[in-house]
């Protein structure tokens, strides 16, 4: 048989997270477990597990189910590959080493079990008082973290300049960096004639902040057995 499937063959690699190609990553499950999101498996080869992999407490069960933050995720254990991704957006791959990064909760797609993750919320002035605060997971370890972005990203250095961003364009941001609320509210607002970007993040201290150009995809309908975050689906669901 002729065909040109040649250059989609299986990638080779020594590190347990290796992208297949850009919205495609495989992983080597003799090396790590990993938790990923839910749903978000499309092949294996191998002795594979997965079950819900929890909120890992009740703390951040409780934090998943009022803020809606926190992706469901599934724990992947076993031997073999496994591959996973996500509505076919860019992944990229950050290896971290005792320390921590934050990330916008849909944008993340899988990382070590032996990452600890929480929900944390930034606040900042008046933006924060009229916001309710905005929420993101927090990752911390050691070990590989796969993250999305819905197209190719920018990787803005925070220390260069004043920095700010779209809450959903913002996908992840390295230790180091602070961020808060800036808002741009006017009376004008109020009546229809508001530009769409009152409320930004804003970027400072020593680091990195990674951003997409969109503001994130629409999540699908959900129905009676398919709860959205917050409530008490997402409580149940841990």
């Amino acid at each position: 048989m002729q065909s040109t499937l040649g250059e989609f063959q299986e990638t080779k690699s020594e590190q347990a997270f290796a992208l297949q190609n850009s919205k495609l990553l495989k992983v080597s499950l003799d090396q790590v477990a990993i938790q990923a999101k839910a749903g978000s498996m499309v092949a294996y080869q191998g002795d594979v597990s997965f079950e819900h992999a929890g909120s890992g407490g009740m703390s951040r069960m409780l934090k998943k189910a009022v803020t809606g933050e926190g992706t469901q995720l599934m724990k992947i254990t076993g031997s073999g590959e496994v591959f996973v991704a996500d509505q076919a957006q860019d992944i990229h791959l950050i290896y971290l080493e005792n320390d921590n990064i934050t990330v916008n909760g849909p944008n993340l797609l899988a990382f070590d079990e032996g990452i600890d993750w929480d929900i944390q919320r930034l606040q900042g002035g008046t933006a924060g008082a009229m916001a309710g605060g905005l929420y993101n997971m927090a990752l911390s370890g050691t070990g590989w973290v796969a993250i999305l972005s819905d197209g190719p990203p920018v990787l803005l250095n925070v220390a260069s300049a004043p920095t700010f961003a779209d809450a959903q364009a913002a996908i992840t941001w390295s230790s180091g960096v602070t961020v808060g609320l800036k808002t741009d509210f006017k009376m004008k607002h109020l009546i229809g004639r508001g530009s769409g970007e009152s409320i930004q993040l804003a970027f400072s201290g020593q680091g990195w902040a990674l951003v997409q150009p969109s503001e994130g995809r629409v999540a699908a309908a959900t129905t009676a057995n398919s709860p959205a975050g917050g409530g008490l689906g997402s409580l149940l669901n841990g």
